[in-house]
């Protein structure tokens, strides 16, 4: 009995650390650069497969290639938004409107960037996988691949150094400031649009790194980046809209749920994350720790 829940136990921190990871991206995304990205699985997604792609076709290890491929897909995020949201944040007559038609933009995203993977060579829409770090670790009895446990480890290293980042360093502030109120930020000498271009940047590059974390662990294919955004949006909203350190609660809490789930019915493991997320909008829509 003991072995059982230590092994729904860790699993469940394992699913959470990459769950906290991808929610994190989300919640800056929103919380800060105000953009609903419905398109942020779609990094996910990118970060995968060119992890997958370099592995089985030159051979970098994973997690190096996550120093190449995660500055390449921090930039796209931050051009994608110097651009594309700026210009329509300048556009759009009110915050409210600038939300609508931010979120309407990043559903294009998605099925562009959708569609140029279906088109890549190599990626298409087969199920991709590869083993990496796959030999048994015994933990108290529970037996996990050692792919999983260093998973959860750089998951929650990103997290916490992100955390500090944000806490502790100038642009951290500049980017908390900007969340608060992003009018008084500039009044105060911030360059807003360089902050928000770059927390939508840090979004998609946390986006990137969980791809990476997922593809050595689980399969992936092009058309795998929904289902993460809609775990994302679980996430958030169970930790709090726009709340980091409720994203990365909340991705372990969700984590634990599912591994639990699992563990007496596989295939109801999304349901109950939307079951999740339906009484939290109707109980609760401030999140657990939101205000």
């Amino acid at each position: 009995m003991l072995v059982t829940i230590l092994d729904i136990l860790l699993a469940g921190l394992l699913l959470g650390g990459i769950y906290a990871l991808i929610a994190m991206g989300l919640s800056l995304q929103y919380g800060v650069a105000r953009v609903f990205n419905v398109a942020h699985g779609e990094f996910i997604m990118i970060g995968a497969m060119v992890t997958w792609t370099f592995y089985t076709i030159v051979g970098i290890n994973p997690l190096l290639s996550a120093v190449i491929s995660g500055p390449v897909i921090f930039i796209i995020g931050f051009f994608l938004y110097h651009t594309l949201f700026r210009y329509l944040r300048t556009k759009s007559i009110s915050p409210a409107a600038f939300e609508s038609n931010s979120m309407l933009a990043a559903f294009g995203l998605l099925f562009i960037i959708q569609n140029i993977a279906l088109i890549i060579p190599r990626w298409g829409s087969e199920i991709r996988g590869y083993t990496y770090l796959a030999s048994p670790v015994n933990i108290g009895g529970a037996i996990f691949a050692a792919n999983r446990l260093v998973t959860l480890l750089v998951a929650v290293v990103i997290g916490l150094a992100f955390y500090l980042f944000l806490m502790r360093t100038r642009m951290g502030k500049a980017i908390r400031a900007a969340a608060q109120d992003a009018v008084t930020a500039r009044l105060m000498g911030i360059n807003i649009n360089l902050v928000l271009a770059l927390c939508f940047g840090l979004g998609a590059l946390m986006a990137g790194l969980a791809g990476v974390l997922i593809s050595m662990c689980y399969p992936v294919h092009a058309t795998m980046g929904l289902e993460y955004t809609i775990i994302a949006i679980i996430v958030i909203v169970l930790g709090g809209l726009g709340n980091i350190p409720g994203s990365f609660l909340g991705g372990f809490i969700l984590g634990l749920v599912g591994s639990v789930v699992t563990y007496f019915e596989p295939g109801l493991a999304l349901v109950a994350y939307y079951l999740i997320f339906m009484l939290l909008l109707i109980l609760r829509p401030s999140g657990i720790i939101g205000k």
